[in-house]
């Protein structure tokens, strides 16, 4: 009885999934492409406010806004408020420290791209 007990928490443990990425608090260093294709560069913060939901604000040369993110397995999206538009972000989270990914606002068309880089 033991053995098979063994065996079932063996099999149960080898069919859980690895362990999702995460992104960390603190600040990171931005660099994107506008809608237009133009580069812009800047500073992101992230607060966690739970284990999958936080808060971002970011400073591109004159222009900030903020907003609320959440991060599910490697994907880590936010919505935000930039001037009277909506935005959204999505990023593929490729480490614990870097994070790539594609925005729109509302209203416009096409996409940017954006990078963030933890600092350290």
């Amino acid at each position: 009885m033991k053995i098979w007990m063994a065996c079932g928490l063996l099999v149960a443990g080898l069919a859980l999934p690895a362990q999702a990425q995460t992104v960390k608090a603190g600040t990171y260093d931005v660099a994107g492409t506008n809608l237009d294709g133009s580069k812009y560069e800047g500073t992101a913060r992230i607060k966690l406010t739970s284990e999958t939901t936080c808060s971002i604000e970011w400073k591109t040369g004159d222009t900030s806004s903020s907003g609320i993110c959440m991060l599910y397995d490697n994907a880590f999206a936010a919505s935000y408020i930039l001037g009277q538009s909506i935005g959204l972000v999505i990023y593929e989270v490729k480490g614990d420290d870097l994070l790539e990914g594609i925005w729109t606002i509302s209203g416009e068309d096409g996409s940017g791209t954006e990078m963030l880089r933890l600092r350290k």
